[in-house]
């Protein structure tokens, strides 16, 4: 009888290295890059998620909170991390919840020198903290990954419809902004200094996702950034297709509904005052709508603000006063509106049906609200 022949070993994948460590092929670690060292002695570290899938494929580098109060995209990656999806990963997952430490501790969108680090790449190791920080991810991150996706949300009192810029006439972030499955996808042009910049002359595929504001959890925003993401993964093969039986079930399996906004323009406040919109994000509106007004505080007149051009409302402040000129209602202009508001509304039934994860924010109308 002739001797079974012993089964060929699957030769091992090669450790990914970073900053001096070692992760070997299955397994998460934490890595944490050295940048400088704060007024109280303490390091500076840029903490890496790193998870090495056990077969080759792809690396994705994802980014959140490259702007301090831009907590969204933390909680975002939070959850891929703890995604049991990852258990199947293909190639490398690199994923930084909190980029600029500094801001996110002062939970404040600029550096404690007032400077903005999305426009002080690809940095200097001479240079301020800033610059130094920058330098790290520059020198570090980007040369290690094939795409890459950076997390961000609108200012603090002022919110976005989940979208995503991408660089005009880059096909392949286009794609993979497609892919993603945002509502709105807004063709954008490179600022210098910013980190779409660097990943651009890199020839790194990069999408920017935009959702929410800043200092606030917002439910829809993190999902729609999540299944986003997972999306993109799927794509690429890092992560396996979704199963048919599920894939039925599942609204998010559906074609995505990503429209290109190649224009947009603000509505601004006409007079200073006490400020009531009177429409929300996400609505369509017509040349000459009432999109708000401004009222004087000692009872005198109410003055509206009206819309210059029709589009869809894609970003809103959500502050209650305003000084003459203050941005007020950002407007995405489409060549379509109707398709337009049409692939919108249908978006937002592609979230998954529960939300795992509830954030309480009005205690009278959401209903995921825990507050009784």
């Amino acid at each position: 009888m002739e001797k079974a022949k012993p089964k060929k070993r699957t030769q091992q994948r090669p450790p990914f290295q970073l900053g001096g460590e070692s992760i070997d092929a299955g397994t998460q670690k934490l890595v944490n890059l050295p940048v400088g060292v704060f007024t109280n002695n303490s390091p500076v570290d840029l903490g890496v998620v790193v998870v090495h899938g056990r077969k080759d494929g792809p690396t994705l580098l994802v980014t959140a909170c490259i702007h301090g109060d831009e907590i969204n995209g933390s909680e975002i990656i939070r959850r891929l991390l703890r995604s049991r999806s990852l258990r199947y990963l293909r190639g490398t997952l690199l994923a930084v919840p909190i980029a600029n430490v500094p801001a996110f501790l002062n939970r404040s969108r600029y550096l404690p020198d007032r400077r903005d680090l999305n426009r002080l790449f690809p940095g200097s190791e001479k240079g301020s903290l800033g610059a130094r920080l920058a330098r790290v991810i520059s020198e570090e991150l980007v040369p290690a990954c094939d795409l890459v996706i950076d997390l961000h949300t609108g200012a603090v009192n002022r919110a976005n419809l989940p979208q995503i810029r991408v660089t005009a006439n880059d096909e392949k972030s286009l794609e993979l902004a497609h892919i993603f499955g945002a509502p709105v996808a807004l063709s954008a042009n490179l600022r210098p200094g910013s980190f779409r910049s660097i990943c651009f002359q890199s020839n790194k595929p990069t999408i920017l996702y935009e959702s929410g504001e800043a200092l606030r959890l917002d439910a829809p925003s993190i999902r729609f950034g999540l299944q986003g993401i997972i999306s993109v993964m799927r794509h690429i093969h890092t992560l396996p297709p979704q199963k048919t039986s599920k894939r039925a079930k599942n609204p998010r399996s559906r074609k995505t509904h990503t429209i290109i906004c190649k224009k947009s323009y603000w509505e601004r406040s006409p007079i200073g005052g006490i400020f009531t919109p009177l429409i929300a994000l996400g609505s369509t509106v017509e040349k000459g709508d009432a999109l708000g007004f401004v009222s004087d505080p000692f009872g005198g007149e109410e003055t509206q603000i009206i819309a210059e051009n029709q589009g869809i409302v894609i970003g809103r402040t959500n502050e209650g006063l305003a000084d003459e000129g203050d941005a007020l209602f950002h407007i995405g202009i489409f060549q379509d509106l109707e398709n337009a508001r049409d692939k919108i509304a249908l978006s937002s039934s592609t979230l998954p049906g529960e939300e795992d994860h509830p954030v309480p924010y009005d205690p009278f109308t959401d209903e995921n609200s825990e507050i009784t």
